[in-house]
């Protein structure tokens, strides 16, 4: 199955490039995470997603009410089940987003060189003289010469929906612009995006803790997206915040960069997170372009050494209103993929895209296919000389798991979890083949009611690249004799079998506890 695998390094040849892509039961290893709304939240679109590939989905609070939100969650969970594929819930906070506010929602033209003052006075009109916007402390935060972006809810930069602008004067609270560009702002969202400018916001605001403590601990999400995160002690603040809401301390906390501050303190927010999601939309406008690459390899190579999930975003703007990505977009996914990340996140693409599941299916055949040529013998190399010796007993085991695999070209690795970090620990190593990480529910007591964990566990695998979580039952418990392991094996193996990814006469690589001994084993199917 894995004898296939060219790598970058070889000289491809062009027989196996105008062959027909074979698909597999898992479309790609590499994760996908659709924003959903508009144009995606009824039952049948997102069950065409969750089949395309998508395997997170992310509810944006920068617009919609909760209520809104609600009605595309219920819609996701029968999706979920008619369909019988997980999937993950990720809330996207607002944090310190800077917005006009257009309440009539009529298109404004904007024309080169013609003036336009921004006024936190939002009980004016919006017109191509005036804009309103959310925030009072834009005179304070900007000079003369200042550049200032503007466009509809997640700008690429190019549409004629987006505007440049110059700050030419500050009087008093407003701010007087040039416009760099004629464009027409239409709808009823823009954002704001100073270059290189702290704006002295809460990253975590009020409205932000409303929304997770009601609709967030409602639906028990598996991912907050920390928008905006400029410093570690944005990322502890928001953990300090999720312990006190009960199943939520669980929740995974996704630090999204955003700006050079965020990159400037990049480190140390690493080392608070539970994994980075890398805003390419913003990014793209307080770095210079030529920069962008740089700091999306280095980034995404400092998640890889950590074993923490690294999601690009903004990858194929285009796919918003056409049916194919541009050949740089679809170069481009490739790339994050060779880079190392583990999922891709659409965001206006599937949210207000023409084509949200046709964008899913296209973005995994692409990613299936760079992870073909992933060249997983250096990266193994270089994750092992980054940890470094002595190596912890975990990381040893599971780059022994891998090692293994790889050599005796098993065709997936079972791994029995039930925090699921031995799954991660096993999934940083990058084996080619995927990692079927069964999840044994932990039973947990108040001294009123019994409730058992691992549900959470499962779900927040299905953001890193190459694990695919199921549960198991929960009186197997996960450390415990050979016996009740075995029929826990047994299941996990009729589950390869049925999706394909195991055949007979395959080798399967096993990683489980014994007692106190973590133990890998490898076994050859009969018919």
């Amino acid at each position: 199955m894995h004898s296939t695998h060219l790598l970058l390094e070889e000289p491809i040849r062009m027989a196996s490039i105008l062959e027909p892509s074979k698909p597999n039961f898992f479309p790609a290893m590499t994760k996908i995470v659709g924003t959903l709304g508009p144009r995606s939240r009824s039952v049948a679109v997102i069950s065409g997603c969750l089949k395309a590939g998508m395997s997170v989905a992310r509810f944006d609070f920068s617009w919609g009410d909760p209520d809104y939100h609600q009605e595309t969650l219920e819609n996701l969970k029968m999706a979920v089940k008619s369909t019988k594929k997980l999937c993950a819930v990720m809330l996207d906070t607002v944090g310190p987003e800077l917005q006009v506010v257009n309440k009539s929602e009529k298109s404004i033209s904007l024309e080169e060189n013609a003036f336009v003052v921004l006024t936190p006075d939002q009980t004016q009109e919006a017109s191509s003289k005036l804009l309103p916007i959310n925030f009072g402390g834009l005179a304070k935060a900007v000079t003369k010469g200042d550049t200032i972006f503007m466009g509809q809810y997640l700008f690429t930069g190019s549409e004629t929906t987006s505007v440049w602008l110059e700050v030419a004067e500050v009087k008093g609270q407003d701010v007087s612009c040039v416009v760099k560009n004629s464009a027409t702002l239409s709808g009823s969202l823009f954002t704001l995006h100073v270059s290189q400018i702290r704006i002295d916001l809460p990253t975590l605001s009020d409205a932000d803790k409303d929304v997770i403590s009601k609709w967030g601990v409602r639906n028990s999400i598996d991912f907050l997206s920390l928008s905006y995160t400029r410093h570690a002690e944005d990322v502890r603040h928001a953990r300090e915040f999720l312990s006190k809401l009960g199943d939520l301390s669980q929740t995974h906390i996704f630090a999204k960069i955003e700006n050079i501050e965020g990159l400037t303190h990049f480190d140390e927010i690493l080392q608070e997170a539970d994994g980075i999601i890398l805003s390419r939309g913003n990014l793209g406008i307080d770095l210079p372009p030529e920069k962008v690459f740089l700091f999306q390899k280095a980034a995404v190579y400092k998640c890889n050494m950590a074993g923490k999930p690294a999601v690009v975003t903004r990858v194929v703007d285009s796919m918003t209103d056409n049916l194919r990505p541009t050949r740089a977009e679809a170069t481009d996914v490739a790339n994050a993929v060779l880079d190392g990340s583990d999922a891709i996140l659409l965001g206006a693409e599937t949210l207000r895209g023409l084509y949200p599941v046709e964008t899913i299916s296209i973005v995994g055949k692409i990613c299936a296919e760079a992870e073909k040529v992933f060249n997983q013998d250096l990266y193994f190399k270089k994750t092992v000389k980054y940890v470094g010796e002595p190596m912890t007993h975990l990381e040893s085991i599971a780059s022994s798991a891998v090692r293994a695999a790889i050599k005796v070209k098993a065709s997936v690795i079972i791994v029995f979890t039930s925090s699921g970090r031995a799954a991660r620990l096993i999934a940083k190593y990058r084996p080619t083949m995927p990692v079927l990480s069964v999840v044994i529910p932990r039973l947990k007591t108040n001294q009123l009611k019994w409730s058992f964990t691992g549900a959470f566990e499962a779900r927040q695998s299905l953001v890193v690249r190459g694990l695919f979580p199921m549960l198991a039952d929960p009186r197997h418990p996960a450390e415990s004799t050979s016996a009740t392991n075995e029929s826990v094996l047994k299941v996990a193996l009729d589950h390869g079998k049925v999706s394909g990814v195991i055949k007979p006469h395959d080798r399967v690589v096993i990683c489980q506890k014994v007692g106190d001994a973590s133990v890998v084993k490898i076994i050859e199917l009969e018919d």
